[in-house]
């Protein structure tokens, strides 16, 4: 698995809510001071903030987009220079070294990460999550806790997978799909569709 080294220590954190707290955490347990910024600068609680007027990234600056929803992660991604971005991974989480993880992805405690994963940008793997051998996961892909891909699965672009989903061997799951907590899925998902129950179902597509 290849993983970023930290050369530059200092990163701000856009986004925090209870998410970017958990980012936050992680980060600082890898070696970088945090700094915040939120459009709503009143959620943020302590003293590491930074005004929207500050917000110019230094050169010696990383940054991470700690939004849970994949569409707003993706518009404010984009807006910086990708390689101002970093990978960050909680110690409690187990990575295959044969693992590739995308820039701005962050994985959180309790998750395992197989063999032959590829993990796109900006994904979040949320805690207790299993990414079994050989998933496939494309950018702006968020995996709720406890959710498990068994192996050989693929995601598309911007699908949320709920929390405590499974999705079994060798499915298919379509670009900017919504899977319900605790669904079973069992057949293929296509683009846009959202799927919830056991087995899963297409309910509506958006």
């Amino acid at each position: 698995m290849a993983r970023k080294l930290i050369v530059m220590n200092n990163l701000i954190i856009v986004g925090s809510s209870g998410h970017g707290n958990v980012v936050a955490e992680i980060a600082i347990q890898s070696g970088y001071t945090v700094k915040f910024w939120d459009d709503d600068s009143s959620k943020i609680n302590h003293e590491h903030k930074i005004e929207k007027r500050d917000l110019v990234i230094p050169a010696n600056t990383n940054i991470f987009v700690a939004i849970g929803a994949n569409k707003i992660r993706e518009l404010i991604s984009l807006q910086y220079p990708q390689e101002s971005f970093i990978f960050l991974f909680h110690p409690h989480s187990s990575i295959s070294n044969n693992a590739k993880i995308g820039i701005g992805t962050v994985v959180m405690s309790g998750v395992v990460v197989n063999h032959g994963v590829h993990v796109g940008d900006h994904c979040i793997l949320n805690s207790g999550a299993i990414i079994d051998h050989d998933c496939t996961l494309e950018k702006y892909v968020h995996v709720s806790p406890n959710a498990t891909l068994c192996g050989n699965v693929s995601v598309g672009t911007g699908t949320w997978i709920g929390a405590g989903a499974t999705i079994i061997h060798g499915i298919n799951i379509g670009k900017n799909v919504t899977i319900g907590a605790g669904a079973v899925i069992i057949n293929d998902v296509p683009n846009n569709a959202t799927v919830v129950g056991n087995p899963g179902k297409v309910i509506k597509y958006s």
